[in-house]
């Protein structure tokens, strides 16, 4: 008997190959690509900047820098043979005043509310140590340190960061007399009075004014305000019946009532701002060609006159401009209050824009005639030391209470994302371990 072979037993890997023409999917079907999921990215720190509100002071900042030059080149180039020396002091106290605002908005904005009180002690201190060993100058004691720093630029920031987390704090009980109104008039009132005291008058109409605006915007009683004003107001009747204004605030209240009467009245610093002005007509002479700046003829052309020499060398255009500037300035800084996700961010980004606008507000009108005379610098453009530091890290708090609203957005959105790829497994159903079937043992019935 012949033996056959044995067949040897055929696995998986010995199956023949599946042919070229009928392998992979037909031609006409077409291939779906497998569903992506989303994935986490992390938020960089460009990323989280505000170009919008950079490009917006980066703007301020270049115009600034060109007026100063135009403003100060021949009190400059007579005074030390050079034109570039005020410019050159003017780009050191910039430079400060972009590492102060690198450093504020770089640090979390949170940090501030933990020091308020020590920022408003540090405030009260120094306003108390000028009115001792302040620099005498024209008659007031507005400086330390041979008039590189002002304590009255420095409380108005610190009086915004301390509001922001006192009122941020207080929620509805604002609207009480004994836990709102009182101590918000107390404070307000000490620091205000110990800057009327160097005499600083346009500084704690600025204090006022912001705080004010802080007070009404954290959720005040429209009567809180209503006698706010009113007491203000009295209290500026009484001083000026009694004779407790400095000299010069009394000069200067008494033009602008006569300027609005009769324009050829007002005060000589308004009228010579407003000749230069009409000077420019529509277009200006051109920067660096403005006549007003020379000899003296226009007050303090590189500080409190510098709106009215850019209307004479860039024209109502060229002004105009600048009030945008401004005005998106202002946008944009509420757009970030809005968006901050805590009251004492909000309140703190819309303390920051009140205080920028008002200074730009109270600077443009006087150049205008709608305000009396008030010594106020124009915000990011006039030459500044000690101001224009505090400005930029004013603006690094208000890029910081976006920075980390942005990163507290992003990171929400990450465990949302997370959370969609965890129930994006096993086709989106949640996963329910299966009740394992236990062995049981054979019953009697089989």
């Amino acid at each position: 008997m012949t033996e056959q072979p044995m067949e040897r037993p055929q696995f998986i890997d010995d199956v023949p190959p599946i042919p070229r023409s009928i392998r992979g999917t037909p031609r006409n079907v077409p291939r779906v690509p497998p569903k992506a999921q989303p994935t986490e990215r992390k938020l960089s720190y460009f990323a989280s900047l505000d170009k919008s509100m950079l490009v917006i002071i980066g703007m301020l900042l270049a115009l600034g820098l060109m007026m100063v030059y135009s403003t100060t080149f021949f009190w400059s180039d007579s005074e030390w043979q050079t034109d570039t020396v005020l410019l050159m002091r003017h780009s050191q106290n910039l430079g400060i005043g972009l590492v102060a605002m690198l450093m504020f908005m770089t640090l979390n904005y949170r940090v501030l509310r933990r020091m308020a009180v020590i920022i408003m002690l540090m405030a009260v201190s120094f306003l108390i140590a000028v009115l001792i060993f302040g620099d005498d100058t024209f008659g007031a004691r507005r400086a330390l340190i041979n008039g590189r720093f002002q304590p009255g630029e420095f409380s108005e920031l610190a009086i915004i960061i301390y509001m922001s987390a006192w009122l941020g704090s207080k929620n509805m009980r604002i609207r009480s007399l004994t836990y709102g109104f009182l101590p918000f008039a107390v404070l307000v009132g000490i620091v205000g009075a110990l800057v009327i005291a160097q005499p600083d008058l346009s500084t704690a109409v600025v204090i006022f004014i912001v705080s004010g605006l802080m007070f009404f915007l954290a959720g005040a009683d429209m009567r809180q305000i209503g006698l706010s004003i009113a007491a203000i107001a009295m209290l500026v009747v009484v001083a000026m019946s009694a004779d407790l204004l400095p000299n010069y605030a009394v000069e200067r209240i008494e033009s602008y009532t006569a300027g609005v009467r009769d324009l050829t009245q007002t005060s000589y610093h308004t009228q010579q701002g407003l000749i230069a002005i009409s000077y420019g007509g529509w277009t200006g002479v051109g920067l660096g060609a403005g006549e007003a700046k020379f000899n003296n003829t226009l007050p303090a052309p590189h500080t409190d006159s510098i709106f009215a020499v850019i209307g004479e060398e860039l024209g109502v255009l060229g002004a105009f401009a600048v009030l945008m500037l401004y005005l998106m300035f202002v946008v944009r800084g509420f757009q970030i209050s809005r968006n901050s996700p805590d009251a004492f961010g909000a309140l703190m980004a819309a303390g920051v824009t009140l205080w920028v606008a008002t200074k730009a507000m109270l600077n443009i009108a006087v150049m205008t005639a709608l305000l009396p005379p008030t010594g106020l610098p124009l915000p990011f453009i006039s030459y500044g030391g000690s101001s224009l530091v505090v400005l930029l890290a004013g603006v690094g708090m208000l890029l910081s209470v976006h920075r980390f609203s942005m990163i507290q957005k992003h990171s929400t959105e990450r465990r949302e994302v997370v959370a969609r790829i965890d129930r994006g497994r096993r086709d989106g159903r949640t996963r329910v371990p299966r009740a394992r079937r236990s062995r049981s043992t054979p019953t009697s019935n089989g």
